[in-house]
């Protein structure tokens, strides 16, 4: 479900930009990642689109491998798809493509069962 932002970055090193890898592998609970996730849509059981979605992901925990977090986007809908805004997502620094920090204030709205 997850893709590689290092693959496509070395697949487009001009016009895909990802963090530094030491950027990528220090992250702290509370900032927010953009993550690649391959999705395909289908609709009365026919591929009708796949393609790959950027979507926010606040990390909650730094773990031994990667990270986990809690998905902060919105996927959408389709009669597959089963990923919903507040999934829990384990993930890498290979996948990140983007790093950012959401207010202190945001988090405890939104999240505050994570960050009390």
């Amino acid at each position: 479900m997850l893709s590689s932002a290092v693959a496509r970055n070395d697949a487009f090193p001009d016009t895909f930009k990802i963090p530094s890898k030491e950027r990528r592998s220090s992250l702290e609970r509370g900032e927010a990642v953009q993550l690649l996730f391959d999705i395909e849509t289908r609709e009365a059981g026919k591929l009708i689109d796949r393609g790959i979605d950027r979507m926010w992901v606040i990390v909650i925990a730094v773990l031994p491998r990667g990270y986990q977090g809690v998905l902060d986007s919105d996927p959408g809908t389709a009669e597959n798809l089963k990923l919903f805004r507040g999934d829990l997502i384990e993930f890498g620094p290979d996948h990140i493509c983007k790093v950012d920090q959401p207010p202190e204030e945001f988090l405890k709205k939104e999240y505050g069962e994570y960050f009390q």
